[in-house]
């Protein structure tokens, strides 16, 4: 708390409509919360980031850097391939 007291921060993060004191954000939140959302939702499909079976702390940051790190590769083939980059589910086809 002291870090956003001393810089005099204000974190901001876009309503979801169903929520109480719902009030509309600029259109630029909207869009970045809407691709966060997507990405963690391949993740977690997609890439099973849920499922870890790692006995050590170690292993565990590796196994989700990996996933995170293979993600992002498919969003480069997207990319590169001129195709949307939230499809990586056919990245490769």
């Amino acid at each position: 708390m002291e870090l956003f007291a001393t810089y005099h921060l204000k974190v901001e993060t876009p309503m979801r409509t169903n929520q109480r004191d719902y009030h509309k954000q600029p259109w630029i939140l909207c869009k970045v919360r809407k691709r966060i959302e997507t990405i963690f939702s391949q993740l977690v499909d997609q890439f099973l980031i849920r499922k870890n079976y790692a006995k050590t702390f170690a292993g565990l940051a590796t196994r989700i850097l990996s996933k995170i790190t293979a993600f992002t590769c498919l969003q480069l083939i997207n990319k590169l391939n001129h195709k949307p980059l939230n499809h990586v589910k056919h990245a490769l086809a």
